[in-house]
């Protein structure tokens, strides 16, 4: 059995839908069996969706997945499977299920958990403590979970030097960053290339909360090249055949490959199903990745979609202000649940621009959203008028500019309340990090897509959306003025902050690098002075934060399970 047809079933699973996941694996294995698969993979905990996290407590939902896995055995008649799901033998384990024509059997463990960044697998899981080698004819191979191969003595090696396995399988649920696909797939590369190897990956894909996971699975030659790739952020059924007699020619001219070994793993013997019918013949399913733009943009329109819909939404509702911000957010939603499903509220008071009524109609008309005027002048006037005895020894402040954002909050959440449609907040990661943003004003909402997009991102992606289309939707005012809230005369966001290229720059090192103010000033060549406001005004803002609403995660470092700081906390970096 020198050729061997993988698969990877390239889901998007939603978390605790078990009953929903297993149609989506039956679908799968329907379709491999059509294609005449040997081999077919799905993603990391695909039976509970991923991650799970505190739902693993519960022995009610633990039981409900096993009941599930143990129902797939059926469904696998001619096949063999591998299917992820959360195990329970004396302690709960992140564990793949290797089913066999009609039979379960044999479970492989993960071994390494990660606990960094967005993981808190050591939380819910015991690592696995064994290793083991399957046999399908000719044709042995290994299987092993996300992390696992990401370190590079980890069980594939072992799999691969000590076993003797020519395929390597690994299913994972790897979430996106930008960037983060290239990094893996050349590390997918390298473990292949390393152990003379073919390596097929299978990653989920889909949004879950703050996370969301770009597909983009792979299968690797033993030369660590790539033979097919799956589509990035939908789901896909990726089919290719491997020649395991091409990887031990090149185990033969390496004789590295050959030395003798400790000791062999422990062999599991899946007898070959009864042939049928020669399997269809197959075309090439290699598809290029996306380029940088595209892909961020993909990430927020699927992150928002899988939002709002796996959590009973149909319809959102945007502010409109006339600015960037809203504008992208105004896009993404469109893209994300079709037009007819958002509407864009234009919020005006006696600072709003005529220019920003007009251009916040215009995005709407070229997008094909609904759209409204609510003006606050009537409700901040009376606001004024109550609050006049307790203000009259004041002058006016950022109090009468948070007034006004609070009323249109107020506004929002009442269109929400009355029509079930949920909020998407439009507040860029630049504002979010130094608190540019009103509590139970523009922060109100149910989803923020953009909080973790700096503000010279959202130009960059504004104006790759305006050159997708037959004609920019975005006005291209929007694009050029300066920026402002326009909650006073005149008011110009550089008023308040340092210019957002500069800006910018100091967050991308100081919130995603951890970098010092002393390193910062080295690097960026700014004052000391700036770069010391910008910081304080990051950590004074860190209750807003955590009272913001989750948004989609595109960097290495979003605010939320990425960056877990104290609220009340006095620690002043120095150097």
């Amino acid at each position: 059995m020198t050729c061997v047809r993988i698969a990877m079933a390239q889901i998007n699973p939603t978390v605790g839908d078990i009953e929903g996941n297993v149609r989506k694996i039956e679908d799968g294995l329907s379709q491999a069996r059509e294609l005449g698969v040997d081999l077919v993979l799905f993603p990391e905990l695909a039976v509970t969706g991923y991650p799970p996290e505190d739902l693993l407590l519960r022995p009610a939902f633990l039981e409900a997945n096993l009941a599930a896995v143990r129902s797939l055995a059926a469904a696998t008649q001619g096949l063999t499977a591998v299917v992820g799901f959360a195990d329970v033998a004396a302690d709960v384990r992140n564990g793949a299920a290797i089913f066999h024509d009609g039979r379960w059997v044999h479970t492989y463990h993960k071994h390494y958990l990660p606990n960094y960044s967005v993981f808190d697998e050591e939380r819910y899981f015991l690592g696995g403590d064994r290793i083991h080698v399957l046999r399908r004819g000719d044709l042995a191979f290994g299987v092993s979970i996300c992390e696992d191969i990401w370190v590079p003595s980890g069980p594939p090696e072992i799999q691969a030097l000590e076993g003797r396995a020519r395929l390597l399988v690994n299913i994972s649920a790897s979430p996106y960053h930008a960037g983060k696909g290239q990094a893996r797939e050349q590390m997918l590369c390298t473990r292949a290339a390393d152990n003379a190897a073919a390596v097929a990956f299978c990653n989920l894909v889909g949004g879950q909360d703050e996370l969301v996971f770009d597909g983009g699975s792979v299968i690797v030659n033993e030369r660590g090249e790539v033979i097919a790739r799956g589509a990035q952020f939908v789901e896909d059924f990726v089919v290719a055949d491997i020649d395991t007699a091409a990887v031990f020619r090149r185990r033969l001219h390496d004789p590295r490959r050959r030395k003798a070994v400790s000791h062999t793993l422990p062999v599991v013997d899946l007898p070959l199903p009864v042939g049928g019918p020669p399997p269809p013949e197959l075309s090439d399913h290699l598809i290029a990745p996306l380029p940088r733009l595209a892909e961020i943009y993909s990430a927020l329109v699927l992150g928002t979609r899988d939002y709002v819909r796996k959590n009973g939404f149909e319809q959102v509702v945007i502010g409109l202000s006339g600015g960037i911000d809203s504008s992208l957010v105004a896009c993404i939603a469109a893209d994300a649940l079709g037009a007819g499903n958002v509407t864009g509220v234009s919020m005006p008071s006696r600072y709003t621009a005529d220019m920003s009524n007009a251009d916040a109609a215009a995005l709407a008309e070229g997008l094909g959203i609904g759209y409204m005027v609510l003006p606050i002048e009537p409700v901040f006037a009376a606001y004024l008028e109550v609050l006049s005895e307790p203000f009259a020894d004041e002058e006016p402040d950022v109090t009468e500019e948070n007034i006004q954002a609070r009323i249109r909050g107020n506004y929002l959440m009442a269109l929400s309340n009355k029509f079930g449609w949920m909020v998407l907040t439009t507040g860029n990661k630049s504002e979010m990090s130094v608190g540019y943003a009103t509590l139970y004003g523009d922060m109100a909402g149910g989803y923020a897509v953009i909080k973790d997009v700096l503000k010279g991102l959202v130009y960059d992606l504004a104006r790759w959306r305006n050159a997708q289309g037959t004609a920019p939707v975005i006005p291209e005012r929007v694009l050029t003025r300066p920026p402002s809230a326009e909650l006073r005369p005149d008011q110009r966001d550089s008023d308040a902050l340092p210019p957002y290229d500069l800006l910018d720059a100091v967050l991308q090192a100081y919130v995603e690098e951890d970098q010092s103010p002393e390193e910062i000033v080295a690097a960026l060549d700014v004052p000391e002075s700036v770069v010391r406001r910008v910081v304080g005004m990051v950590d004074g803002a860190e209750y807003k934060r955590r009272q913001a609403p989750p948004g989609v995660r595109i960097t290495v470092r979003a605010f939320g399970k990425d960056r877990r700081l104290p609220i009340t906390q006095r620690f002043k970096p120095r150097g």
